[in-house]
Order: C-alpha cells, then sequence, then structure tokens
C-alpha cells in the first residue's frame, strides 16, 4: 500500500464543510448520524511510509492480494480496518514483529477498483489502538486490539495554552519558510483547540521520517503529545531557516551574474560604438577562461580573478596594462595541476640507469630506493640529493637519466656565479622587466608540476648587497616548507613538493651549512683506468664517432690505443679531456674521409699510432722514485680533479734549529709540519737522533711544484717521516705511498678522499700505501682490481709507520765506496 500522490485535504471526494464537521468532534467517532462503535478484532492494512493518525482523511492506492482481500473483508462487515505502518518498507509480507504495536482504526469511505487490478481507497482515522495478538491467515491478517480512548485535556492549563500557541506559531512560520501547507489547514489549526487533535493534525501535515511520526502517534496523552509535536515544530524550523538562507544566496549569487552579464552586454555595446575595446574584451575573456581551464588553488585562481577585473577597468594603452598582461601569462601557463606519470616499474629504471652510466652503484641504488618508496607510497616527502664530486665525472648527466627513469620532465638550473636573491625568487611586479624566479620558469619550462630539476654547481652561488641566493634556496630545498612556495612576482603560494629535486657541487666547503643540512651528500669519485677505458668505449667513442659525421665502421679504436690516451693525453678524475682528445682523432679521421671519399678505408687506431693523431704525449705523471732516498717521502694528495702524489723534500743545513718551509703550503700543513718537528725533538733519544742536531742544524721541508697552493692535515705523517728520516739519516724506501694526520702524542688520524689517493698511487705505479687505521672502511668503495693491485697497510701510531717506511741507517763506509759502472755490450 502507498499513499495517494495528492495533497492532504485537497481532494475532490472531499468538501470543507465535511473537513470541518469531523474536526468539531467529541468523544466517540461518528460518521454520518450513526454512532461507530469500534470492535476489538479487524483485518490489518500495512502502511509504508506513512503513519495515520485519528480524524485524518487520506486517500491510500492498495497492491498487495493480502491487503486487497483485507480491504474486501472490511467493506463485508463494519466497514472498518487497522492501518498499522510497517518498520521496513522492504518487507513484502509483514509478520507481528514487522509492525508497530500503535496504530489507527480507520473507516473505509470509498472503494475505487483500478484497471491494473489495485485498487483505490478513502479512509477516515478514528481512533488508537493498540495491538495485543496478530493472527496470520491464508487470505489476509487480522488483529486483536485494545482501542485508546482519547483522554479528556485539562481545562484552564497554562502549559497548554502556551504548547497550543506555540504550535500554531510555529505552522505558520513554517508555512512562510516555504513549507507546503495548504491554507485550509492553517485555518482548521487556527481555530482548533483540543490538545490531542491539533497535534496530531499539525504532525500530519510536517513530512515526518516514519519513525518521528509514529513516536507521535504512540503518545497517548494529549499533552505529551502536543509537546513532542512541538519540538518536532522547533526542528523543522530551524532546518527550513538554514534552507532558507542558502536558497537565498544562491538565488543571490544567480541574480549578481545575470546582473553582470547584462552590464558587460551594455559594456560591449557602448565600446563597440566608441570604435573601441572589443579585442580588450575577447582578451579578457580569453584569459578568464585559462584561468579556469588551469584549475589553480582557490586562493591563487581568487587573485588572477581579481586582477583579471583590473585589467578590464583599465586603459589598453596604459604601461600597468602590459604589466598585468605578462603576469596573467605567467599564471595561466604555469602547470598547476598537470603531472606526469611516474615510471614506477624499478627493474626498467634500472636497466635505463646502467645504460646511461658505467659504475656508480652508491647513486642508482640510491635512486632506485626511492623509487620504491614512491611506489608504496602515493607522495612521500623525499630527500634532496646533492652529488659531490670532481668536474667530468657525470653528476649532471646523472641527473638527466634519472628523470628518464622516471618518467619526468628534466630542467637543469646553472648556479654558478649567482648573487641576486631575486634570481630564486622572482622580482616584484612593480619593477620594470620583472619576472619570476628561475625555479618558477623552470617549472613552466617542465609544463609539469613534478619535473626533476639540477641545481647544478650550487657550491659556486655567490652573495652581496643584493642578497643572498643560499638563503632563498632553504625554502625550496626544505620537504616540509616548498609545499607553499611564494615567488614574489606571483605573490600567491606555488606547490613544488612534487617536483624532485637534485644539486651538483665540486666541494662543499664553500655551501652554506644550512643548506648543507637539508640535501643528502653523495660523494662521486674520480674513475679508475679501467672504468675510464669501459666508459669511453660504451659512451665515449659511439657518441664522437656519430657528432662527426662517422659510421660505426669508419673508425676502430683498439683498447691498447684508448689506454694510451687515457694514461699519457689526460689527467682528471672526469671523463671531459679524454672526450676531447677522442673528439680530436675522429676529427682527423673525417678530414681523411671527406678528402678521399670514395678511395677512403675504416682506420684502425691502436697505441702505435695515436702520436700521428694527438702528437707527442701531454703528461708525463708523476713515477715513483728510483731509489731508496734519505728525506725525500712519497705523499698522497687529493685535489679538485681526483688524486695525485707529493714528494716530500727534506734537508737539514747549518743553523738555529728552525724549521723552514716552503712550497706555498697553507696554514694546517704548516702547522702539521710543526707538529711532527716537535714530536720528532720529543722522541729524538727513541728514534736515534741525536738531540744536539736541534741546536746546530736547521730543517727545510720543501713540496716541489710551488706554484700550486697546498693545504691540508693529510700529509702529517708524510712530513713527520721526512724530517726523522734527514735528521736520523735514515733512506726511505721508495715503493711505500702514505697519507695521513699526525698528533703531537704521535697518533695517526682517520683523512679523507682515499679512494682518489689510492688510485693516484696505482697510477704511479707504487705498490704499498699506509694509511690510518680508521679508514679501513673506505676500502669498500674502491674496485677489486685496485685492492688486488695494491698492498695496504693501517697505522695507528706514526712510530709503526717509521718502522715500516725508514731502512738502517746507512754506515759510512757503505757512503763511501765508489760506483761500479755497468758494462755495455
Amino acid at each position: 500500500m502507498r499513499l495517494c500522490p495528492f495533497p492532504y485535504f485537497c481532494l475532490t471526494l472531499t468538501t470543507m464543510n465535511e473537513i470541518q464537521d469531523f474536526t468539531e468532534k467529541l468523544g466517540d467517532v461518528e460518521l454520518g448520524d450513526t454512532q461507530m462503535q469500534i470492535p476489538t478484532e479487524l483485518p490489518i492494512l500495512p502502511l509504508r511510509d506513512i503513519v495515520i493518525y485519528p480524524f485524518m482523511i487520506v486517500p491510500l492506492f492498495v497492491s498487495r492480494d493480502k491487503s486487497i482481500r483485507a480491504v474486501d473483508e472490511a467493506l463485508s462487515q463494519n466497514r472498518m480496518i487497522m492501518l498499522v505502518s510497517q518498520k521496513d518498507v522492504d518487507r513484502e509480507d509483514p509478520t507481528q514483529e514487522d509492525l508497530y504495536q500503535v496504530g489507527t482504526v480507520a473507516v473505509i469511505m470509498r472503494m475505487l477498483k483500478l484497471p491494473d487490478g489495485r485498487i483505490r481507497i478513502l479512509i477516515q482515522g478514528l481512533s488508537r489502538a493498540q495491538i495485543e495478538d496478530v493472527k496470520q491467515g491464508n487470505d489476509f491478517v487480522r488483529a486483536s486490539l485494545l482501542p485508546i480512548p482519547e483522554p479528556l485535556t485539562p481545562n484552564n492549563s497554562l502549559e497548554v495554552e502556551a504548547l497550543t500557541r506555540n504550535v500554531r506559531a510555529s505552522m505558520e512560520r513554517a508555512a512562510t519558510l516555504g513549507k507546503n501547507i495548504s491554507p485550509e489547514v492553517l485555518a482548521i489549526i487556527s481555530n482548533l483547540d483540543d490538545a490531542g487533535r491539533l497535534a496530531d493534525l499539525s504532525a500530519s501535515n510536517l513530512d515526518l521520517k516514519v519513525e518521528d511520526a509514529q513516536s507521535v502517534l504512540n503518545i497517548f496523552d494529549p499533552v505529551l503529545r502536543l509537546r513532542r509535536v512541538n519540538d518536532l515544530l522547533s526542528k523543522e524550523i530551524d532546518v527550513l531557516t538554514v534552507q532558507q538562507e542558502i536558497n537565498t544566496q544562491a538565488r543571490a549569487d544567480i541574480d549578481r551574474s545575470q546582473r553582470e552579464y547584462f552590464l558587460r552586454q551594455q559594456l560591449k555595446a557602448i565600446q563597440s560604438e566608441l570604435g573601441e575595446g572589443n579585442e580588450l574584451f575577447e582578451e579578457v575573456e580569453m584569459y578568464r577562461d585559462k584561468i579556469l581551464k588551469v584549475k589553480m588553488p582557490a586562493q591563487a585562481e581568487e587573485e588572477a580573478l581579481r586582477q583579471l577585473k583590473k585589467l578590464e577597468r583599465m586603459h589598453p594603452d596604459t604601461a600597468e596594462t602590459a604589466t598585468l598582461r605578462n603576469w596573467l601569462d605567467v599564471m595561466t601557463e604555469l602547470p598547476w595541476s598537470k603531472a606526469s606519470k611516474d615510471n614506477l616499474n624499478i627493474k626498467k629504471a634500472e636497466k635505463i640507469l646502467d645504460e646511461d652510466h658505467y659504475g656508480l652503484e652508491r647513486v642508482k641504488e640510491r635512486i632506485v630506493e626511492a623509487l620504491a618508496v614512491r611506489k608504496l607510497r602515493e607522495k612521500p616527502k623525499g630527500s634532496i640529493l646533492c652529488l659531490v664530486g670532481p668536474p667530468g665525472v657525470g653528476k649532471t648527466s646523472l641527473g638527466r637519466s634519472i628523470a628518464r627513469a622516471l618518467n619526468r620532465k628534466f630542467v637543469r638550473l646553472s648556479l654558478g656565479g649567482l648573487h641576486d636573491e631575486a634570481e630564486i625568487r622572482g622580482h616584484r611586479r612593480t619593477y620594470i622587466g620583472a619576472m619570476p624566479g628561475r625555479i618558477l620558469q623552470a617549472i613552466q619550462q617542465a609544463e609539469t608540476n613534478n619535473p626533476l630539476l639540477m641545481l647544478d654547481e650550487i657550491d659556486k652561488v655567490g652573495a652581496d648587497f643584493r642578497g643572498d641566493p643560499s638563503s632563498a634556496l632553504l625554502e625550496v630545498l626544505d620537504p616540509e616548507q616548498n609545499s607553499s612556495f611564494r615567488d614574489n612576482y606571483l605573490g600567491v603560494t606555488f606547490d613544488l613538493s612534487n617536483a624532485m629535486f637534485m644539486t651538483t657541487a665540486n666541494v662543499l666547503d664553500t655551501i652554506q651549512p644550512a643548506l648543507r643540512d637539508r640535501m643528502e651528500i653523495i660523494h662521486l669519485s674520480g674513475y679508475t683506468e679501467e672504468e675510464k677505458l669501459e666508459i669511453a668505449k660504451r659512451h665515449l667513442l659511439p657518441k664522437q664517432i656519430e657528432e662527426n659525421g662517422l659510421e660505426k665502421t669508419d673508425a676502430k679504436f683498439e683498447r691498447g690505443a684508448l689506454a694510451k690516451i687515457i694514461s699519457e693525453y689526460t689527467q682528471e678524475a672526469g671523463l671531459r679531456q679524454l672526450e676531447r682528445e677522442i673528439g680530436k682523432v675522429c676529427r682527423k679521421i673525417a678530414r681523411k674521409k671527406a678528402e678521399l671519399e670514395a678511395e677512403f678505408e675504416p682506420v684502425k687506431v691502436i697505441a702505435q699510432n695515436i702520436k700521428n693523431y694527438l702528437r707527442s704525449p701531454k703528461i708525463f705523471p708523476e713515477a715513483a722514485l728510483k731509489k731508496d732516498e734519505i728525506g725525500i717521502v712519497t705523499g698522497l694528495a687529493w685535489t679538485a680533479v681526483g688524486g695525485d702524489i707529493l714528494f716530500i723534500e727534506a734537508i737539514k743545513t747549518k743553523g738555529k734549529g728552525k724549521l723552514i718551509l716552503t712550497g706555498q703550503l697553507g696554514e694546517v700543513m704548516q702547522e702539521s709540519a710543526q707538529a711532527a718537528f716537535s714530536f720528532a725533538k720529543a722522541r729524538a733519544g727513541e728514534l736515534g737522533i741525536d738531540e744536539n742536531d736541534f741546536e746546530k742544524y736547521d730543517i727545510h721541508v720543501h713540496l716541489p711544484e710551488g706554484a700550486i697552493p697546498k693545504d691540508g692535515p693529510s700529509a702529517g705523517i708524510t712530513l713527520a717521516t721526512a724530517i726523522v728520516s734527514v735528521l736520523s739519516q735514515r733512506p726511505v724506501r721508495k715503493d711505500i705511498a702514505m697519507t695521513g694526520e699526525i698528533t703531537l702524542r704521535g697518533n695517526v688520524l682517520p683523512v679523507g678522499g682515499v679512494k682518489e689517493k689510492v688510485l693516484a698511487a696505482r697510477r704511479a705505479k707504487i705498490k704499498t700505501v699506509i694509511l690510518p687505521d680508521p679508514n679501513k672502511r673506505d676500502l669498500e668503495d674502491l674496485p677489486k682490481e685496485v685492492i688486488e693491485d695494491l698492498t695496504f697497510i693501517f697505522v695507528e701510531n706514526v712510530r709503526e709507520v717509521f718502522r715500516l717506511a725508514l731502512r738502517n741507517k746507512v754506515s759510512p763506509i757503505e757512503k763511501s765506496k765508489p760506483r761500479v759502472a755497468k758494462q755495455i755490450s
């Protein structure tokens, strides 16, 4: 059974006179002139989505077979039927548990059969009744019930009077706020004094939920029932008030939009008559479409539309119009919501990294880890990677390879020589020629909001009266802050947290400490000769052959030729000079091919003919000493382009015990020499040194290649060995190189740059390297072939160095032995 769609009390079958008649009746229910007694057993008509109250006249549609038979039974008897609401509207055959216990006894006033088999009945509620038992039958459901007589309302009760007035006023208020209550119902309510019937009539017109409507039906006391209806009315009025506010606001927005539309149309017509403004109007509309299309954040979109309105009111020829146009161009071209899809295939990313770069395992491992985290978490707060290493080791190209592996756009920003903070944060729009900072320009160039931004040469950022760009980079490179990066030119925040930042540097000393703290440092050491040879074969050689217009078969480089170019024509940690030398050879072959044309034959480049292409060798690498000598020690040094060996010479001359240092030594190295000298003085007897020598002789320590500045503490044990050697007259072994810092007590402290230093020793054909004991961990970064070629000795005290590096004292007789000339056959 469903409720008829016709509104309550607006039926063609019911007149206002009939309604007025039943509202004036008291006591027992009367239909016509006959007083009707309610029996104790009636057929049940289950109701869906509706609760019927006494004295309601409602049309109902009945479609269920049992319900139709229940109506027929009622019509055949006394026309009375028990109306009970279902708890579950989807239940087709409800039992006693599915029905509420309190319902309404009603009389069927009229019945009409419809063509589709349904019937339509007009019923009038008579009285509340409580179900005591339900009898399930095959034809219909019958209930034993207890009629509930309507209690009398107390006379002259202030509470009843107050509740009655409140309910009447609330019903009128609800109708004013848009509730669908007919004027006839309001007229009846205003003349109805009975509290119980007023409550029922008001509740029936509020469109309450079944649960709330049933709660009113369950209350037998009229005063309590009226109080419950008053509470429901108050809640309904609150909802209607909010609803009206929403409607009013929506209507106001629509009215405002229509008003703006009409005003724009009028403005367009006026400008058309004056012969101006058409282009500006079209431009404004174009900008408006762009602003809505790029899906900016709410704050940025609001600011853009505000500036667009300002542009709309300006004259097209003013200077500020051009400034605003430029600003709007930048705002609409930035990729606010456009992002590229990351490649989350770890195997594919590893393959791309291996294709582009040979070696560099630590960096590749870190990138794959970041990719794995990105795969498991949609938006991780990753760290900023800083690749530190000598020039030419592939830092920048590695960033490009990482972008390709991640399927992200790559943009490189060179920060070398940057002095102006506005280059990072942008210039304010008040300045002529203002523009966004380099960061947002890079984002705009990438056309996605998640590119890989490579900040190159971050160690060469300067600072002057225009500001410190390093301080501006603190916000850019901080994952906690860059989600709301504010560029001075834009004036609104832009989310940089989707972008991936990488930086490169040659040294860390010049990077601001706070900036360095925000980055994860990954050191890239120089390449070994084997690594250079492999990289040249895989990458440099094919690249230069292609760039110089040659075919793959035109030039064939033997392994020995490449090895000779590496050892005799280049001296670097990276690969740039090697690539240039290979390029020279390829250009000479290309010239030969261009001259001979059809007669050209493929060229084979071998070690023996490399001189024909590159002339005489440019590099004469430092080699190990030819023999053991007093006062000359082989040290190891780190430079910005890799490692190198360093010969430290010491002699003693007549004097007063002074220590003379030459060779452009830095302050730290001078202090290391002084500490070594003091240690030798303090341990003279133990080291076999005559203590009087410190008063009779000066010690002169010199480091060759005096034009090159030298500094650092790592030559401490080398300086000490040279000083002790010359004072004790003990020769130093020629096949040993060493590095380590010394203390006044003779302890050996760890040093940095071990890989570069060890590679330098290997190039010089030195077989034994003395290192501080804590530097054992640095051997993990060395290639396997380097560890196999060299012997490493780790020491904790400088006495161990002396025992290993110094020969026994040469006797005067051995010194005076004449040299025997070699016979040449």
